[in-house]
């Protein structure tokens, strides 16, 4: 299906909100499930936007393609998520042309995350346009940013600082717990969820704090098994959940639910917990944070978990900034030598039309001899040269800017002053 919209550079959006002016509830009424992402793509196809892809992790939502207007994927997104329409407006920002593109270099990269630096955030955008292409709606644009944006993502990780030390909401939980909870090796961890969030945390644990003393708990139960296995852990079936709660001195909820899977209910009349969630929309009941005996950390108070590193990690971003303007740029002119491979290919196409007909027209005629193509041959000359001075003839104003650029593309060498 063709689009209505340009797929120039100026038509290429993105519009989001993200924690800078949104706490994780509200985040959370525009947050995007696997399920809501294909129904969206699948309404985008029927309004012919199908050359975009959706970001949604705990931090942010955001939307980026090729439309005539912001607004077109303002509704698209509000239509399949819990949010109003008017108060996104309210909340979002909106960039096209190259600030778009500059803006998706600097979330891959860590520099726009809560966490500066945070290293999961570009395999997150991989696996949001790796889903977008599996349903047929990501364009070459696209793919070659985000390889662009992986690319450069792997550079500043590899050649900078900028991702030492906290730079995860996985590895902030890890912290939390060492400062917060004195002797964790001894306590009993469950982990409800087995996502990639999840499964980061509860390595993290394991490499970090020195404990397996961890039951996975997961709504797939052969999943929680599998990891519980390769990692020396305890699993147990979501049938369980109460008891297996119950029992707990902390909880870490990384589940992809709409609802809240943990419950006020789920610690009445329990010990001490300390809860963490991992989750956007949050998955822990709010009650909860009602209980005396209960402490519940979201991931707003999560990110605001600092170690020594962070001014070392600051002093990195100037370089990082450096190496995203490099491939920035080398991006812009694959994408300029593309729209001129474009016109080069059409002039081509022109010029082996004229050079057939003419070939044609001549071996029609009576008495062509092979020792008359030097004529024919002249003749295509002129009928290209007669192209381009009925061009410059027609358009007066622009026919000296014409002239200069045919003088330059041939070589010409004649002096025009």
């Amino acid at each position: 299906m063709q689009v209505s919209h340009s797929r120039d550079i100026a038509n290429f959006y993105v519009v989001g909100i993200n924690y800078k002016k949104t706490d994780a509830a509200i985040r959370g009424l525009f947050a995007i499930n696997p399920s809501q992402y294909e129904q969206l793509l699948s309404h985008g196809k029927s309004a012919q936007l199908n050359d975009l892809f959706v970001l949604s992790t705990c931090n942010r939502t955001e939307v980026y393609g090729f439309a005539d207007h912001a607004h077109d994927f303002m509704a698209l997104l509000c239509k399949e998520t819990n949010g109003d329409l008017e108060q996104f407006k309210q909340i979002a920002y909106s960039k096209s042309g190259e600030d778009a593109i500059r803006h998706l270099y600097q979330v891959g990269t860590g520099l726009d995350s809560q966490i500066l630096g945070d290293y999961e955030i570009v395999g997150q955008i991989r696996n949001a346009a790796k889903f977008a292409k599996q349903h047929q709606s990501l364009g070459g644009f696209l793919e070659r940013l985000v390889n662009s944006v992986v690319q450069v993502s792997k550079l500043i990780k590899n050649e900078t600082s900028l991702s030492s030390g906290t730079v995860s909401v996985a590895f902030a939980a890890v912290r939390l717990l060492e400062n917060r909870v004195p002797g964790i090796k001894d306590k009993k961890i469950v982990l409800l969820g087995v996502g990639k969030i999840g499964r980061n945390t509860a390595k993290n644990m394991v490499d970090y704090l020195g404990t397996s003393n961890i039951t996975l708990v997961n709504r797939t139960a052969a999943a929680a098994e599998e990891f519980a296995s390769a990692h020396g852990l305890q699993h147990a079936p979501i049938e369980e959940l109460d008891p297996v709660l119950q029992a707990a001195d902390v909880v870490l909820v990384a589940t992809n639910s709409p609802q809240p899977t943990v419950l006020a209910r789920h610690f009445e009349n329990t010990s001490p917990k300390f809860v963490i969630d991992l989750s956007i929309p949050f998955n822990v009941e709010e009650k909860v944070r009602d209980l005396d005996h209960v402490e519940l950390v979201n991931v707003d108070e999560l990110s605001k978990v600092q170690d020594e590193t962070l001014q070392m990690r600051q002093h990195e971003v100037p370089k990082a900034i450096s190496m995203i303007d490099e491939h920035m740029q080398e991006f812009l002119y694959w994408y300029r030598m593309r729209k001129h491979a474009v016109v080069l290919k059409a002039v081509k196409d022109k010029l082996t039309e004229i050079h057939s007909k003419e070939i044609q027209q001549q071996k029609n005629s009576a008495g062509f001899q092979l020792e008359d193509i030097e004529e024919v041959s002249s003749r295509i000359i002129q009928k290209m040269i007669n192209l381009m001075a009925g061009k410059v003839r027609r358009d007066t104003e622009k026919s000296d800017q014409y002239i200069a650029l045919i003088n330059d593309i041939f070589e010409a060498g004649v002096n025009q002053e």
